[in-house]
Order: structure tokens, then sequence, then C-alpha cells
């Protein structure tokens, strides 16, 4: 069983957020990846379609999450199931940065409204 250490762990940042993945093809996993992510307050994430299942936990702070035109404040301890072709957008309205624990399978891409795909090196 591999053992990821926290300073092993890869950061990237993408829409003024930062992702840390531990759990990726890269460190080990064969099917699922898993990452912290942590949204700074007044952050808001352009809106995105998944095409894979998500489960997003909320650690630490609160957000306002849109999922298919259905606005929820959550807050630490909740837990999002996002499902393939769901659109989702993530806003961080306090004044604290907001951490959170997302795991899926391995081939997340996120699709903007633009069309544009991305493909999230933390989940492939």
């Amino acid at each position: 069983m591999p053992v990821v250490r926290s300073s092993e762990a890869v950061t990237h940042e993408i829409h003024g957020a930062r992702f840390v993945s531990y759990a990726t093809p890269l460190s080990g996993s064969k099917e699922l990846c898993a990452w912290r992510g942590e949204i700074p307050a007044g952050t808001k994430a352009p809106a995105h379609t998944v095409n894979r299942e998500e489960i997003f936990h909320l650690l630490d702070g609160e957000l306002l999450i849109t999922l298919d035109d259905e606005t929820h404040r959550i807050a630490a301890g909740d837990t999002l199931i996002i499902n393939p072709g769901a659109t989702l957008s993530v806003e961080n309205p306090t004044d604290r940065t907001a951490i959170s624990w997302v795991t899926t399978s391995i081939g997340l891409e996120a699709t903007l409204a633009d069309g544009t795909v991305i493909t999230p090196p933390w989940a492939n």
C-alpha cells in the first residue's frame, strides 16, 4: 500500500484556488483520485460540467455551491455528491479560506460554459 506523505503531494493552482493532489496514477492509485482544495476568501470559480462523479466534502469554512442551477450554502462537515453531467460552480463569499476534500475516478474532465475542456492534472 503506497503511502503519500504530505511533503510528496503535488500542488496546482487554477481559477484562484489551490489543489493539493495525493491520490493519482503517479502516486500509485489505479482507479481513484483525491485532493485537498483550498478556496480563498472571495473566490468565485467558473461553472463547469463534470464527466465523472465527484464526492466533495467540506472540511473547514463555508461555501456557496451551485449545482445544476440550485444554490446551496454548505458548511464544514457537509458533503456533496456531484453526478456525471452535473454543472457546478463554487464561491467562497466569506473572509477566510475554505478547505475541501474531493474524491473522483481517474479521467475527470471539466467543461466550461465556453466549451473549453479542462483535464485537471490532479485527477488524471
